[in-house]
């Protein structure tokens, strides 16, 4: 075992909200303690963990004093400051260290590492101000979505182009307030998006989740459907990817890969140095969940090979929708129902999600959010 950190040793996670709580919830049966700094009182992570330091992301001092009292140190989002994370990596370890998250903050150098893999991407180029735009369509072609370098999330900073028309509208109605490098991105007509969760444990034996189909709405994931007869000629295509990303990074906690599906081709679509909300359905649909899979990965302990139990479906509650599913927990047995407990419910806000196992209780939730799908 390398670098093996044994309970009742104490995680320490950068981040409060949902990805946090449950990786907590899976460190805890394990026997870790867990301290969360989230700038939140009583953040989701906070409730369910032994302790929460309430500050601000950018306040070096309390991130110090939060590696100062752990013996591991990760973090459930990716907008960290690295200066500062490479400062505490000094002080505790950190596992996942920085560059992994340097490459993945930014598109443009995620693109670039992707592609210097010789793996598929869609065509991009960098867009510095508006005067570049006109050749960075010539060279990526329409339709094209412009996006925000750094930060952005659930279609925020991101801005589409389908036609000439609409470049037309951008560049005259053009932000003067946006002075970042933007990049560029063919928007390619696939047929479905799928992504799967990897990581390497203890033994640097490289353990991938199964594949999953997600459909989006207004660019914020609303199902993953996890099946146990995949398309294996995909299956194979993805595991390779998995398996080249994993060994490139010297991974160590879990990394989501997000893909765009086109007939017989696979182009990667964004990378996220965490667990992912497309996973979420593998704490009851496999043996070992991804946030198990990720507290076991960057304490040093083994992890068996992933299996999917039977097919499984996830639905994410977002806004109000929350409050329906709770209402209809008295009649829904099947469901495996998680509340993230944010203090408060926002429209498009994700607030928590609902698993199901087996064919027939995915399609009672596929009738259910039939029903249910305002928010």
């Amino acid at each position: 075992m390398n670098n093996l950190i044994l309970p009742p040793a104490t995680i320490g996670i950068i981040g409060g909200g949902q990805l946090g709580q449950m990786l907590a919830l899976a460190a805890k049966p394990l026997g870790y303690r867990v301290i969360v700094l989230d700038p939140t009182p009583n953040a989701p992570a906070g409730q369910v963990a032994d302790e929460q330091i309430i500050a601000s992301y950018d306040d070096a001092a309390a991130l110090r004093v939060l590696a100062q009292r752990v013996d591991v140190l990760t973090y459930e989002f990716e907008n960290v400051d690295l200066m500062t994370l490479k400062d505490l990596g000094n002080l505790t370890p950190l596992p996942q260290g920085t560059e992994l998250l340097a490459i993945t903050k930014n598109r443009l150098a995620e693109k670039s590492f992707i592609k210097n893999l010789g793996l598929p991407v869609t065509n991009f180029a960098e867009v510095k101000n508006v005067i570049d735009l006109d050749a960075a369509v010539q060279q990526v072609g329409l339709p094209a979505i412009l996006k925000t370098v750094e930060g952005g999330y659930d279609g925020h900073g991101q801005w589409d182009i389908p036609d000439r028309d609409a470049l037309a509208e951008l560049v005259a109605h053009w932000d003067d307030s946006i002075e970042d490098t933007l990049i560029l991105e063919h928007r390619i007509a696939f047929d479905f998006e799928i992504s799967v969760m990897v990581t390497t444990d203890g033994n640097d034996d490289i353990r991938i989740w199964p594949m999953t189909q997600n459909e989006h709405h207004s660019h914020i994931l609303r199902t993953s459907i996890a099946q146990t007869n995949p398309n294996q000629k995909q299956l194979q295509k993805v595991q390779d990817i998995a398996k080249t990303i994993a060994t490139a990074f010297s991974l160590k906690g879990v990394l989501g890969i997000e893909m765009f599906v086109q007939g017989n081709d696979i182009y990667i679509n964004e990378l996220a140095p965490r667990p992912h909300n497309s996973g979420h359905l593998t704490i009851e649909g496999t043996n070992i969940s991804q946030f198990e899979g990720h507290i076991r990965s960057i304490v040093g302990l083994p992890i068996p090979e992933i299996q999917l139990q039977a097919p499984a479906m996830m639905l994410n509650l977002l806004g109000d929708k929350l409050t329906r599913a709770r209402n209809d927990l008295v009649t829904h047995p099947e469901w495996h129902f998680h509340d993230y407990s944010k203090a408060e419910i926002k429209p498009l806000r994700k607030m928590g999600h609902i698993t199901v196992v087996g064919d027939t209780d995915i399609q009672a939730l596929k009738e259910w959010e039939m029903e249910n799908h305002g928010d």
